[in-house]
Formats: C-alpha cells, sequence, structure tokens
C-alpha cells in the first residue's frame, strides 16, 4: 500500500515534461562522449592497426633538402644518423651506399633499345620491398641482380616510348630481358651483364645487393665515400607531426605525399578532442538536469513524505522506492545509446571495407567501459541526492 501511495505521489509531482527533457538531455550528452570514445579507438586502429599498415608508406626515404646554402655539403655526417636512431618515432635507419663509379646502361635485345648513363645504390635487404630468390650475388655469378623503381617504367612507357615511336614494355617482358652495363674504371670499361628481378615502389634509385656494391666500390671506385647522402627509415607512423616536425628543423625532405596527412592528423586529433570535450561538459550538463529533476520532483511532494515518516514509513524503504523509480530510465538510456552506437560503428565498418580501411565491427571494450563508468556516476548522483532529500525531510 505503501509503495502504490508514493506511486501516486511521484507520478503526480515529477510532470512527463520535465522527465522527458531530462532523458534527453542526457541520451544525447552520452551519445556525444561514448561517440567520441568509439572515434578514438577507431581512428587509433585505423592508424596502427595491422590490417592498415602500408609498407610503401612507412618507409621514407631522407635527405638533405639542397638549397643555395647546402649545395655541396648535403652528406650525412656520422652524428646526423645517429640522432635519427635516437628519435622514438623511428624504428630502424638503413643506410643508402652510392656507387663511387661510373655505370652506363643499354638494351641487351632489340626488344629494349636504350641507352642511358645511370648510378647504383645499395641499402640492406630488410629495407627493401622486392622479395625475389634471385636477390643474391657472388664473383661467379653470371648477372647482376637490379631493382628499378616503377616509376622509370611508367616514364619509358608513357613518355619515351610514345614520343620515339618504341614499344611499350611489361614487367615481365623488362625481367625476361639481359640488359648490358658497363663500369668506366681509370683502365677502362669493364662490361657485365645485369637482369632487372622486381620493380620498387618504396626506393627511386636503382638497386644492386649490398655484397656487389661493397665489391665493386673496392674494386671499381676512384674515391671512397664515407658519408651517404640519403637514409631509408621504417616508421610505424608517417604522418607524425612529431617526424614531419623534425624533418623541417633539420632541414630533412622525404616524399612530400607521405607525410602530407601530418596536418589532416592534427586536425582530426582536434576534431575528435573537442567531440570528447563537448561530450563531456554536457554529460555534466545533463547530470545537472537530471539531478535537478530528482530535487524537484522530491520537493514537489515534500510535505507528502513528510507525513509518511510521520506516520512510520521506514526512510530505507523510501530510498529504495526512489531509487527504483528515477535510476533504470538511466540503465535504459545507456543500453539505447550503447546499440546505438554498436549499429554506427557496423556500418562504419561495412563502408570504410569498401574503401580498403578496416575498423572493429563490433563496439569497442573502451567504449563498454565508459558506460559502465559513467552509470557508476548516475548511480552516485541518484543516490546522494535521494538520500539527500530525505534527510531534510
Amino acid at each position: 500500500m505503501l509503495n502504490n501511495l508514493l506511486k501516486k505521489l511521484i507520478k503526480a509531482s515529477a510532470g512527463r515534461t520535465r522527465f522527458i527533457m531530462a532523458v534527453t538531455g542526457l541520451s544525447v550528452a552520452l551519445l556525444l562522449i561514448l561517440s567520441a570514445v568509439q572515434l578514438q579507438v577507431n581512428y587509433n586502429h585505423l592508424l596502427h592497426g595491422k590490417s592498415n599498415k602500408d609498407s610503401i608508406a612507412n618507409f621514407l626515404v631522407l635527405n638533405k633538402a639542397v638549397t643555395a646554402e647546402t649545395i655541396g655539403a648535403t652528406a650525412l655526417s656520422a652524428a646526423d644518423i645517429q640522432q635519427l636512431k635516437q628519435q622514438p618515432f623511428i624504428d630502424a635507419v638503413g643506410l643508402l651506399t652510392p656507387s663511387g663509379f661510373k655505370v652506363s646502361a643499354q638494351g641487351g635485345s632489340a626488344q629494349l633499345p636504350f641507352y642511358t648513363d645511370l648510378f647504383f645504390e645499395s641499402v640492406p635487404d630488410e629495407f627493401i620491398d622486392v622479395v625475389d630468390k634471385d636477390w643474391n650475388w657472388s664473383e661467379e655469378a653470371q648477372y647482376v641482380p637490379v631493382i628499378i623503381p616503377n616509376m622509370f617504367l611508367d616514364l619509358y612507357n608513357f613518355g619515351f616510348a610514345t614520343s620515339q615511336g618504341l614499344p611499350q614494355l611489361t614487367q615481365d617482358l623488362v625481367k625476361s630481358l639481359p640488359l648490358k652495363i658497363s663500369i668506366t674504371t681509370p683502365m677502362g670499361n669493364v662490361p657485365y651483364y645485369a637482369r632487372v628481378i622486381g620493380f620498387s615502389d618504396r626506393i627511386s634509385s636503382v638497386l644492386v645487393p649490398q655484397n656487389f656494391m661493397t665489391w665493386a666500390n673496392k674494386r671499381f671506385a676512384s674515391e671512397v665515400r664515407t658519408q651517404p647522402s640519403r637514409v631509408v627509415i621504417k616508421t610505424s607512423d608517417p604522418g607524425n607531426p612529431q617526424l614531419v616536425e623534425y624533418l623541417k628543423k633539420h632541414g630533412l625532405t622525404t616524399d612530400a605525399d607521405k607525410t602530407r596527412f601530418s596536418k589532416y592528423r592534427q586536425i582530426v586529433n582536434t576534431v575528435v578532442n573537442i567531440s570528447g570535450i563537448t561530450g563531456g561538459l554536457m554529460l555534466l550538463f545533463a547530470l545537472l538536469i537530471f539531478t535537478l529533476f530528482i530535487q524537484l520532483t522530491i520537493a514537489s511532494c515534500k510535505e507528502e513524505i513528510t507525513l509518511l515518516i510521520a506516520l512510520g514509513a521506514a526512510p530505507a524503504q523510501l530510498y529504495r522506492f526512489l531509487m527504483r523509480r528515477f535510476f533504470p530510465s538511466n540503465v535504459v538510456v545507456i543500453v539505447v545509446v550503447l546499440a546505438v552506437i554498436a549499429a554506427a560503428q557496423f556500418a562504419l565498418a561495412e563502408f570504410l571495407q569498401q574503401q580498403s580501411m578496416y575498423v572493429m565491427h563490433l563496439i569497442s571494450p573502451f567504449t563498454i567501459l565508459a558506460g559502465v563508468i559513467i552509470l557508476a556516476v548516475l548511480w552516485l548522483v541518484n543516490s546522494s541526492t535521494i538520500k539527500k532529500y530525505i534527510r531534510q525531510s
């Protein structure tokens, strides 16, 4: 009978409009703050998830910018290289060893009609994006394996070949044709055969095995170069603003396409942080609204509650009843908001998958944990407010 009486009193005093406004404000605030948590998880997954790793973009070729002040002085010192290795946003550094001799190359058949001067470089194998069993060399080898940039073949096919009326070439055809190379030495030209065994999107240079470069430089180099002018770095995040700032500060340059997302990342970081701050402020505002709603509801029937207490109603019984009246709506709001975010997350994952970007289809455990923590805060707010007004009554 007491519960029925309380229910009639509270229902008459609560006001449907005030209740709907309080629940709506709380729902919007929770949707914002939990969405901000889920967006942050998605953002980190897109940047650092294994399925989103780009083996090309995660390797950057660095060199000093050529300016009026650095002409003729673009070599990287041992101190420069050691400083690069010490940076927390750089995982590994590989030296690009240049050839100390002149090289020319020409097609070894009528299907590859060209002649050009070129240069060789080498780099440790772990920095190369071409895996081939023929990537090795010894003094008894019949040819020198070579890796060339895809860009070179594109320039030939869509520039040189079309303008000179020459046939365009496929990668397989180029790999099957021999190349004649000639190394210039003080005692004359030394001929060798070479063969293209792969095409690189990572390093825009003609690469030869490290052991061939070491051997050839000792035998043919007119001068010994001890300082490289370019290095390859491995980084887990090419768009890291700290990396971009470091390169700018030390006068280093790389492929701008691989670091151009740094500014976008700063913008996205700002947007995500603002979303989280806005959600937090709205949550505080919603808690205030809900607290005021509870206070107004109890205050409007304060005389009746005081009378019931005077007639023998236990404060603990009133507390349990009021908690059952106000707190379950908070649970419902949390569950509905999490369900909405879960549905939106699944739709977002499907959409991004079509764009070759991958996030989790399921809602993050961090988002659920944030919801549980907020629910605990709501319970404390409800409990303290009700206890306070019961004591006053």
